[in-house]
Formats: structure tokens, C-alpha cells, sequence
């Protein structure tokens, strides 16, 4: 292992495990000259790009009418944590044909839970 891998090994945080169509709560360190306040920014997970401690994961969502992306670094000591909403059923690594779906088309399937017996 060479000490590029030894330092990124050091740097990874603990998170839950994202994959495409689960809905997130992304809950963001915001610094505003002194003061530090949470932002939290909910969408959909449309793409991952894994790579150690510089993998990032890409969030959408629609505010106002209008398309908002956002690309969070995964291991980023900015990101206070990650909550889970629901999953859906995906058949994409990479979500892009959302950009073009509006409204009601752009709605995912659910994913089905076992129900518990």
C-alpha cells in the first residue's frame, strides 16, 4: 500500500450504504462568517462515484419547479449525516433520464418490503 492509500484510508468516514433511487436527507455544515448552521437538502441519489475518500454521490431535486443537483463529496467532514427516506426500485446505476421527466413521469416505483410475519 503506497502512502497516497495510507492517508485516504484515514480519512473515510463512517456511512450508510447509498445506492441509486433511495430518497436522503443530506444534513450539511454551513459556515457563515463565525457561525455554523445545518442545512438539510432532500432528493433522490442519481448517480455514485465510488473511489475511496474521494468517492461523491449526486442528489436532485425539485424546488419551485426547478431541477436542483447537487454533488456531496461521500467522506466529507462537512456532511454532518445522512438519513435514509425510502428506496426505490431502479434498473440504472446512473439516474441522468430524470433531467428530462417532469412531474408525475418523474416518479420512481417503490421498493417492495418483506412484510414482517
Amino acid at each position: 500500500m503506497n502512502a497516497i492509500e495510507t492517508i485516504e484510508e484515514q480519512q473515510l468516514q463512517e456511512r450508510p450504504d447509498l445506492r441509486p433511487g433511495l430518497t436522503v436527507r443530506v444534513h450539511v455544515k454551513i459556515r457563515e462568517g463565525e457561525k455554523e448552521r445545518i442545512q438539510v437538502f432532500e432528493g433522490v441519489v442519481i448517480a455514485i462515484r465510488r473511489g475511496g475518500s474521494r468517492g461523491t454521490f449526486t442528489v436532485r431535486k425539485v424546488s419551485f419547479g426547478q431541477g436542483v443537483e447537487r454533488i456531496f463529496p461521500l467522506h466529507s467532514p462537512s456532511i454532518a449525516k445522512i438519513e435514509i427516506g425510502r428506496a426505490a426500485r431502479v434498473r440504472r446505476a446512473k439516474l441522468y433520464f430524470l433531467r428530462k421527466l417532469r412531474g408525475r413521469a418523474a416518479r420512481l416505483r417503490e421498493k417492495r418490503r418483506p412484510s414482517a410475519k
